[in-house]
Parts: C-alpha cells; structure tokens; sequence
C-alpha cells in the first residue's frame, strides 16, 4: 500500500501551528482536537513537529516553568522527516522506527498534506495480513 491510499481512507487533514505561538498554546489545541503531534510552521512553511514528547522535554529543560512564556521555536523538533505520497508502507514503517518517531507528515509540493501516526501504519499492514491470511486459506482449502 502507498502512503497516499492510506490517506485517502484515513482523511488528509494536519494541524499546524506558527512557531511564535507558546509551548501553552499547542497543548490546549493537541488536547482539543484529541491529537498527539502538530506541525510547526514559519511563516505558512513546515519547519518543525511538537509532539507530547516535547512536551516532557519543555518540561524538564524549563524545570517546571510556566508553558505559556515559551514559544514552540526553543521546544519543537526541527528536524522534519516526511514521507512523499508514493512511498510504500513498509518503507515508512522502516523511518519511523529507525529514526524513533511516532507521527510522519506527508509532503506535496513542499506544503504538509496529512500525517500519519504508528497506529495507522500498523493498522494498514495488519489489513494487508488478514486478507493475505484469507486468501491462503481459501488456496488451502481449495475455496
């Protein structure tokens, strides 16, 4: 499967934030919407992710300051890893764990067009075994 039919099921919507906005600000936005990661954005352009794992690490740099004086610039991750649309699956699921990261955004043209979490990828490859695991069984059973 590629990553753009996963997304066609699962929906391609992405949040985002500016990175002049607080560490308070993306938290109460994550809660709200029930999602773990955002992505960052200057100026309109992806820049950086801020996930509950920044969160800890705001936490334990800033020793317990208040999250609503720290901008998302000194706690995201800067380091953004995409995956394209045509990538396959298992290539993606090969990212994600070597670079130890729970949430993938998608990349068109530059601009972030979805994002896909582990749960999602697992989902989809554990789909791909069941009806593999159905088709040999039919063969087994000459069904």
């Amino acid at each position: 499967m590629k990553v753009n039919e996963l997304l066609k099921l699962k929906g391609q919507g992405v949040i985002s934030m500016d990175l002049n906005n607080t560490v308070e600000d993306a938290i109460k936005s994550m809660n709200a919407r029930k999602i773990s990661a955002l992505v960052i954005t200057e100026e309109g352009r992806p820049v950086g992710m801020f996930t509950e794992r920044d969160v800890i690490r705001c936490y334990v740099h800033s020793g317990g300051k208040d999250f609503s004086g720290i901008p998302l610039k000194q706690a995201m991750t800067g380091d953004l890893i995409v995956a394209e649309g045509d990538e396959d699956l298992n290539s993606v699921m090969s990212v994600m764990i070597q670079e130890n990261i729970r949430h993938l955004p998608v990349a068109k043209n530059g601009s972030i067009v979805g994002m896909l979490s582990t749960r999602d990828v697992i989902q989809a490859h554990i789909g791909k075994l069941k009806a593999e695991i159905h088709h040999l069984r039919d063969y087994i059973t000459g069904g």
